[in-house]
């Protein structure tokens, strides 16, 4: 392992702690802060700095040092922490994201961002010694890999073990940053040095627990008395000492026999694997419809065996696939920050709930969900919750409450956004709607009204912002959602809030379907959208002028969706032997007519866009157990589609 591979350590470690940081500070309690979140959010600080001293990133060492010192002033309660504290803690931590992106990327980071960021955290440090505010020339401080302790040196005896040669180099070298090796000795995988140094062993263990786990460090003192200055040789330690020093153990090693609860993969090794995968289950696809074809008097032990390799691909599959999946706090955790933010500059109090961080979503699907969310957020604090003043003259509580959910329900994930804010105006977006030329009439149901908001260009706010107002965003959200096999529903009551919640399928690796027969064409329907099937009668069709038929079900009128048409697809067949699928999706529902059903089958989807072009109505393609193509289904794109 090199240094560049020590240096990426350092990169993801760092993300995740100013991820904590961030998130502790939004949750602390500015009236009784808790002990144990401030310690946490030292914590972050403090390793920080220390690796940001290893690899010789002053501007984010001093950074992370100025604001260390802060925080410790607050964890001791000499630094009562208010509102502007808080606001600028979280300002210096978006710095140091940058600082920390410019350093990765192998630049230097932004010098006046670096030089307005330490000046104010020293001014804070200056008002609450008393000291008078110095301007930024003066306050200027040296970079230097590792800020001065006070107090004298002491020696340390720093042990690692289980390390390669070639790393105890590497590591050495790291060492000498720290303060002065005064003596090395290293014995195959274990290497023992002797470190005169003004740092304390938890911070060596910090910058150490970059590369190595807590348990391949030992620090140790090797001398009761004090050494003052560093000197090429040690003298032997006095006979005499007022009071022994106690040993100075590094942060609480874990137990020995301990190991990592988790390691790092690339994504595209976790994408191979699941393609391979997918090709395993085509093959066992096309074993389980050659046995069919057989006698089973005659195979019995090759039919068993077929049926046992069947379970354990479906449970290989799903274990594989559980691989993919993220919990919702990954998208979740970037939301309170954004609630305090854009709360602060509409001069609004919003309270953040989050629930169902658990529940788990493919990846992929993961990173595309974040922005329709936070589109979804911004217009719940810009348009749904209301001013303090409103809502206290409505009888309301002045704080409002947004609340993000995610739950699973079958094989989607429905995540919700809600607001107890003034909910949607039916005779304004009706009035927009008519000003826009849209044709509208004054029957239309609310939850149609409510739909209206995703077209193009569509917004009911009085003024432009840079939050939100230019009708741009609500349809990119409704598109990109479909765009993943969901879809969007709207709930509202005006004066009490909105709830608008996102359907998505868990992956879309694999996908459980329904295969239907028209002439000698496969497809396959997603069983999500399956409602039912039946063999209608005549009585049950009403027919129109042209094409157009009606399918009456239980007193219900759908729209009858012949599929043969729809595709042009050759071959004789009597549509009075058809079967009818009601299907439903995204809001749309209909019945689709087709000439056989042949059962249930998870299959593996392929990108036709990718292997081939877009095909209208069709959403992907699979490879049968036989090895012929068939085509996945876009059911609502499909009713849009002219025979």
């Amino acid at each position: 392992m090199d240094v560049n591979d020590f240096s990426q350590i350092f990169f993801s470690e760092a993300e995740e702690l100013l991820a904590d940081m961030e998130q502790h500070l939004l949750q602390l309690d500015l009236a009784s802060p808790d002990k144990e979140q401030l310690n946490a959010i030292f914590r972050a600080a403090h390793s920080l700095k220390g690796g940001a001293g290893t690899f010789g990133f002053s501007a984010l060492q001093q950074t992370t040092h100025l604001l260390e010192n802060l925080l410790d002033e607050a964890r001791s309660g000499k630094l009562m922490l208010n509102r502007n504290h808080i606001n600028l803690f979280l300002e210096s931590k978006d710095i140091m994201q940058a600082q920390l992106e410019a350093y990765q990327s192998s630049q230097e980071p932004d010098e006046a961002s670096f030089h307005y960021i330490c000046q104010a955290l020293r001014e804070i440090a200056l008002l609450e010694q008393g000291e008078p505010v110095t301007p930024p020339a003066a306050a200027a401080v040296a970079a230097s890999p590792v800020p001065a302790q006070s107090g004298d040196e002491s020696l340390l005896r720093v042990t690692l073990s289980a390390v390669e040669p070639r790393e105890q180099t590497l590591l050495r070298e790291e060492l000498q940053h720290l303060g002065t090796i005064m003596q090395v000795e290293s014995l195959g995988n274990s290497m023992t040095v002797d470190l005169l140094t003004s740092v304390t062993a938890e911070e060596i263990s910090a910058v150490l627990c970059f590369v190595l786990d807590d348990t391949q460090i030992l620090i140790e003192s090797t001398a009761a008395a004090e050494v003052s200055a560093p000197a090429p040789v040690i003298a032997p330690p006095p006979v005499v000492a007022e009071k022994p020093a106690p040993a100075v153990a590094a942060a609480a090693p874990r137990a020995a026999n301990q190991e990592s609860s988790s390691i790092r993969v690339a994504v595209s090794k976790v994408d191979q694997i699941i393609n391979q995968v997918g090709e395993l289950i085509i093959t066992q696809a096309m074993l389980s419809q050659l046995t069919n074809s057989l006698e089973p008097g005659s195979y019995d032990r090759l039919q068993n065996c077929v049926a046992q390799m069947e379970r354990n691909t479906r449970e290989l599959q799903e274990s594989v696939m559980s691989i993919r999946m993220m919990p919702m706090d990954y998208v979740f955790s970037r939301f309170p920050r954004l609630v305090h933010d854009l709360g602060s500059r509409l001069n609004k109090q919003v309270e953040l709930t989050l629930k169902g961080g658990s529940a788990e979503l493919d990846k992929s699907l993961i990173e595309r969900i974040i922005d329709p969310l936070t589109h979804l957020v911004r217009n719940s604090l810009d348009h749904g919750i209301e001013s303090p003043e409103e809502r206290l003259a409505k009888g309301k509580p002045a704080c409002g409450n947004l609340t993000l959910s995610a739950e699973h329900h079958g094989g989607n994930i429905v995540i919700k956004v809600t607001d107890d804010g003034a909910g949607l105006n039916r005779e304004k977006i009706l009035a927009k709607a008519r000003s826009q030329g849209m044709n509208v009439s004054e029957t239309i149901s609310d939850d149609d009204v409510w739909m209206l908001i995703f077209a193009a260009g569509f917004s009911t706010a009085e003024s432009v912002t840079d939050v939100s107002g230019r009708g741009v965003g609500m349809d990119v959200v409704r598109r990109n959602i479909l765009s993943m096999g969901g879809h969007v529903d709207i709930h509202s009551r005006t004066g009490e809030g909105s709830t608008i919640s996102i359907f998505l399928p868990l992956t879309l690796a694999i996908l459980d379907g329904m295969l239907v027969k028209v002439a000698d064409e496969i497809y396959v329907l997603p069983l999500g959208a399956v409602m039912e099937s039946l063999q209608p009668k005549e009585e049950m069709i009403c027919r129109f002028v042209g094409e157009e038929r009606l399918l009456q079900v239980r007193g219900e009128y759908l729209p009858l969706v012949l599929l043969r048409q729809r595709f042009a697809v050759n071959g004789d067949a009597h549509s009075d032997d058809g079967i009818v699928v009601i299907v439903q999706s995204a809001g749309v529902r209909y019945a689709l007519w087709v000439d056989q059903l042949l059962g249930q089958q998870q299959v593996v989807v392929k990108n036709l866009e990718q292997n081939y072009r877009k095909v209208k109505g069709v959403s992907a393609a699979t490879i049968l157990g036989d090895g012929s193509v068939a085509l996945i289904l876009d059911v609502v794109e499909l009713s849009t589609l002219n025979d």
